[in-house]
């Protein structure tokens, strides 16, 4: 015969066995909390966007379906011609004739270097960065990225030939500018508003972009 032990255990086993193919009790069952999103935060004084809003436009994607089906050739809906654009304006022609490929290498930035950049970029999360806002960088930073560029592209080939210390010289002089407009208390005409503050949001990016150009030539020539 079996020992005691033996049959305990074995009891045991089958009653938890049984206790697992039980269905659970609907008083124990988890409810799922609701994943609904309203426009108006569900405030009770809020308007109701269901109530108060077309079907037909009701969401940003029928919005934008909408839109199509009045205006085929609207603005919510057009994706800036980036490479049209490019070869309108000559840009590849350009960059050619201003040398700025070679002055790149000149200031040690060589295809292998590029190349063993992209893993480092990676880590850091710019390359995920880009792809994962294509449609902001293509209609909000490339159409000024390119239509300013034939009047960029010789500024960045003469400050090439000098070298880091031109871009910060330009970091410099950009900062130093909208840090005296701060300091003025100057203003803009009409408006009223800062002119530090306004002038700002194009001085502030281009003395990080020009500080940070300075130190990646830096790094590269050393």
């Amino acid at each position: 015969m079996a020992p005691l032990s033996t049959l305990f255990t074995s009891a045991a086993l089958l009653a938890t066995g049984a206790s697992a193919f039980t269905p659970a009790s609907p008083s124990t069952t988890a409810v799922r909390p609701s994943t609904n999103l309203y426009e108006n935060f569900g405030f009770d004084f809020a308007e109701d966007q269901v109530e108060n809003t077309p079907q037909i436009i009701l969401g940003e994607a029928n919005y934008k379906k909408w839109v199509n089906s009045v205006d085929p050739d609207n603005m919510l809906n057009r994706q800036y011609a980036l490479l049209t654009r490019v070869r309108e304006l000559g840009l590849l022609e350009k960059t050619a004739e201003l040398g700025i490929l070679s002055k790149l290498e000149k200031n040690g930035l060589t295809l292998e270097k590029a190349e063993a950049l992209l893993p480092k970029l990676e880590e850091l999360g710019v390359l995920s960065l880009v792809a994962n806002n294509q449609q902001l960088l293509i209609n909000g930073v490339a159409p000024i990225a390119v239509e300013g560029a034939p009047i960029l592209l010789p500024v960045v080939a003469g400050a090439l030939d000098v070298g880091p210390a031109a871009f910060f010289l330009a970091a410099a002089g950009a900062g130093g500018l909208d840090a005296y407009l701060f300091a003025s208390g100057a203003e803009v005409p009409f408006i009223g508003l800062p002119a530090g503050a306004v002038a700002g949001l194009l001085l502030i990016p281009l003395t990080a972009v020009s500080a940070g150009v300075g130190v990646a030539l830096g790094s590269l020539k050393n």
